[in-house]
């Protein structure tokens, strides 16, 4: 075969984040911590952004442990919109951004109390908004960023693609990720920028298991999920670094659904 008409045998694309940076909101625990491990097995240097000094130093002391480089540990909480804008400022250079912070409240529809919506709207949705803003300025300080590209990994739900009961507040916040990870995607193509969001069931974290307190809630849930069991943290940890890795170079705007096939039926 003539060699100019020889087409290249494709080589998989590289999982590896060498020589970035990541920042990680919520961090210290559950899905953030996962996270953040993962992106430093795979070369990351990681920013952990959360509000309890103890708890982000327990997965900088697991990245440490696992050989990954000291990870620099940010004391803010998002919801304080001016302090989070100075900590991301500060941050001498990003690429990756894991957008996790976030709470739930689960109750009735008509028993939702005015403190749980505003802090669901705070944390979940405004809060996650500035740190997009302020992560994507950061990263567009970099003259080259159109070259090197960047990545935004929304944490989102399957919440936010269907409708649950008693989770009314919860899956319009998770509703509204879904059209920022969108409308983010598009407008910061040109940039380089991909926006992508992941959306678990049912993890088996602190949290939900405060949340799964019955045999009833548990059977329910199982009832919902065709593969019969809760997400791993595991699962969402390869599901996040997957989109922030040149792996996935084509792909924003995209929702990648870690349900066991909840939201297939």
């Amino acid at each position: 075969m003539n060699s100019a008409t020889a087409t290249a045998t494709p080589r998989l694309p590289s999982f590896r984040l060498d020589n970035k940076v990541a920042l990680v909101t919520g961090a210290g625990t559950g899905i953030g911590a996962a996270v953040a491990i993962g992106l430093a097995e795979m070369g990351a240097s990681l920013a952990l952004l959360g509000r309890t000094r103890a708890t982000l130093e327990h997965t900088a002391a697991a990245i440490s442990s696992s050989g990954g480089a000291p990870a620099l540990i940010i004391v803010c909480d998002v919801t304080d919109a001016a302090a989070t804008r100075t900590a991301i400022a500060a941050l001498p250079r990003l690429d990756v951004l894991i957008n996790n912070a976030g709470t739930n409240f689960p109750e009735p529809f008509i028993e939702v109390s005015d403190e749980h919506l505003d802090a669901m709207l705070d944390l979940n949705v405004r809060a996650a908004f500035v740190v997009a803003q302020a992560a994507v300025r950061k990263m567009l300080e970099d003259p080259a960023r159109a070259s090197v590209g960047g990545a935004i990994v929304n944490m989102s739900s399957q919440m936010g693609h269907v409708g649950s009961p008693n989770r009314t507040v919860y899956c319009m916040t998770k509703h509204a990720i879904e059209g920022l990870t969108k409308a983010m995607a598009v407008e910061l193509a040109p940039q380089r920028i991909r926006v992508n969001s992941v959306g678990p069931t049912f993890t088996d974290t602190p949290l939900v298991r405060r949340v799964i307190d019955t045999p009833q809630k548990r059977d329910f849930l199982m009832s919902k999920i065709p593969m019969g069991e809760m997400c791993r943290l595991e699962d969402v940890m390869a599901a996040a670094v997957y989109l922030a890795s040149p792996a996935a170079a084509m792909v924003t705007g995209a929702h990648l659904l870690v349900d066991g096939g909840w939201t297939a039926q």
